[in-house]
């Protein structure tokens, strides 16, 4: 991997671990518009004051927008999302391992 798209992983994940982004996009795989309330509550524990910073770093970069009826995830956003399903599969199989060692 050149030092270039180890740059844009490294920035990827640096935007993905700040704290409850994983989450807002998660929340919004759906499809369906939210308001900013009903995002709040679907992600559950976030504060106003998060919420708002973790969307305006989500949309500077591209992945999520918002218009009249709410936000949701942009085509780069989805696309995100659906890569990371792997990991979900990954993460369920690795949990049951984890599981069968205790």
């Amino acid at each position: 991997m050149s030092s270039k798209e180890n740059a844009a992983v490294s920035q990827l994940l640096d935007l993905l671990e700040s704290r409850y982004a994983i989450r807002v996009l998660w929340a919004l795989r759906d499809g369906h518009p939210q308001t900013f309330r009903l995002l709040q509550d679907s992600v559950g524990g976030i504060t106003p004051n998060t919420l708002n910073t973790r969307l305006k770093e989500l949309r500077e970069a591209g992945l999520v927008n918002h218009a009249s009826e709410g936000y949701s995830l942009t085509l780069s956003g989805t696309d995100l999302l659906k890569r990371l399903s792997d990991l979900q599969a990954f993460a369920g199989k690795w949990a049951a391992g984890q599981a069968k060692k205790k």
